[in-house]
């Protein structure tokens, strides 16, 4: 099978993975609307990079988690995963949009209020979410 890419297939791009399982997107992180949350992130980036909601990634002290994953091409340029806790504030959401829409990882600088986000999940985890 060719690996070739057809004009209907997209260019590879980042995905953004929102965590909405026991804790991160409910009642427990109150005073944030979790459903415009993730249509926000859906609606702005849409059209630059996969967005996906998962189940739990296991890391509910740190509710609402947000992984920015870079494309392959900020992978090779050196980006890495990029783990965001406690995004509860409408403007952290903008400001990991206007990241993920300049390049995301590896390819553009984030803001720097992210830096306040930013955790490093157990070896557990992220060897299931990246492996």
């Amino acid at each position: 099978m060719s690996r070739r890419r057809t004009p209907a297939q997209a260019a590879p791009r980042c995905t953004v993975t929102v965590c909405r399982g026991c804790c991160c997107g409910t009642a427990k992180v109150p005073g944030i609307d979790h459903a415009a949350q993730l249509a926000r992130l859906k609606a702005e980036l849409g059209a630059v990079a996969q967005v996906r909601a998962v189940n739990c990634l296991d890391a509910c002290e740190q509710a609402n988690v947000i992984v920015v994953q870079p494309s392959p091409e900020g992978r090779a340029a050196g980006g890495r995963p990029v783990w965001l806790g406690l995004v509860n504030d409408p403007d952290a959401t903008a400001d990991i949009a206007e990241w993920v829409r300049s390049g995301g990882p590896g390819l553009a600088d984030p803001p720097e209020i992210l830096d306040l986000y930013e955790f490093g999940p157990s070896r557990r985890v992220r060897r299931v979410l990246e492996g």
